[in-house]
């Protein structure tokens, strides 16, 4: 069954925007793309996650983009902020029903939106989920000036939504700096392990520390590292993104039902590995949910992914590695020595097994 995504236009006044909505029941998802791009880059995901929850699934067009308009009351460039973005997008959300209990997800800029979002309605965000998000600390004074030696405001064409972004871009990230997602919304911050490659090293470990420090300091929020991805992590490792969303939505249910979303979200994962098998990609992002559930202590969900992995790749050393690695932490010490036996069976190099094992005996 394919979820049926309704095209739907929103009059703010003299303007429009566009939506695209997946109906269903619950507390809805809203997804807020990056800087530039629009709502068509959440599509590959989307279907997954309604089918697992059942919920509404909301993705749009900032103004300027896509196949929203702007707003032809506004004068000056310096208009159209942030602030007004939030004030389109409040504005549009109550047109359509959807302004009490939210979810929201967000990439790169996108975070912003979320930040901004979740300060001026705390009571009303459930749950957030930011994808390698631009963080409101990470862009100081050097790095803006970094920033404005590469782009020439100049070279874009005005009166589109790419100019009054980077227009606007300074002035944003000065008024938000500083700014903190409000203590009582669980926040879930999926990054990668090698946040930035392309750009100079001070610019990604700046961004990965930012991101680091992020969840150690706020008991609210989780870090996620994507291990291998880019960052566009929705499409370099998909069943990750997924899984965490899905669990963000099972939270706002009672656990009854939790239990049942959860398992649906595990054979959901299953299935989309086994559909990607072919393309070299899915033992890693079965690896990567199962250890997303590890870092939250959901031992019993861990176990039964890297169980999977290794039904799934039976000739990989590494799925063997991280099963015996889970084994151990819920205590079934045999089992988990057996999986490390076999990891290096596939794999003599396997240096980490090894040591593992030699530790284990040492501890007899």
């Amino acid at each position: 069954m394919h979820s049926q995504t309704t095209a739907t236009t929103v009059d703010i006044g003299d303007y429009k925007m566009h939506f695209n909505i997946i109906k269903g029941e619950g507390t809805p998802i809203l997804f807020e793309a990056g800087g530039g791009d629009k709502s068509t880059v959440w599509a590959p995901i989307l279907e997954r996650i309604h089918q697992v929850t059942g919920t509404t699934i909301i993705t749009y067009d900032r103004s300027g983009f896509g196949q929203s308009e702007l707003n032809p009351k506004l004068k000056n460039d310096s208009d159209f902020g942030i602030e007004n973005g939030i004030k389109e997008l409040e504005t549009a959300l109550a047109k359509l029903g959807y302004y009490d209990d939210i979810i929201l997800v967000s990439h790169s800029y996108g975070g912003l939106y979320n930040l901004l979002y979740a300060n001026k309605h705390p009571k009303k965000v459930r749950s957030i989920v930011l994808i390698d998000a631009t963080l409101s600390d990470f862009w100081n004074e050097d790095f803006l000036a970094m920033r404005d030696m590469h782009v020439d405001i100049n070279t874009i064409p005005k009166g589109t939504g790419d100019y009054y972004l980077n227009y606007n871009y300074n002035e944003i990230i000065r008024s938000l700096r500083n700014t903190q997602f409000p203590e009582n919304i669980p926040v879930t911050n999926i990054f990668p392990d090698k946040s930035a490659p392309v750009f100079p090293k001070e610019y990604s470990d700046r961004w990965k520390k930012v991101h680091v420090d992020l969840g150690e300091k706020n008991n609210n929020i989780t870090n996620i590292i994507a291990e291998n991805s880019g960052h566009a992590v929705f499409h370099d490792n998909p069943a990750l993104v997924i899984n965490a969303i899905i669990k963000a939505y099972a939270e706002t249910l009672d656990k009854s039902q939790q239990n049942l979303v959860l398992q649906k979200a595990l054979n959901n994962a299953i299935n989309l590995s086994i559909e990607t098998k072919v393309q070299n990609r899915s033992e890693q992002d079965l690896n990567s949910l199962g250890y997303s559930f590890l870092q939250t202590q959901e031992i019993d969900n861990a176990l039964n992914v890297f169980k999977t992995n290794t039904l799934l790749f039976p000739e990989s050393a590494n799925a063997y590695d991280s099963y015996g690695e889970v084994l151990l932490i819920a205590g079934k010490k045999d089992e988990g020595i057996r999986m490390y036996k076999k990891s290096i069976v596939l794999n003599p190099d396997n240096e980490h097994a090894k040591e593992v094992l030699l530790k284990l005996k040492e501890e007899e």
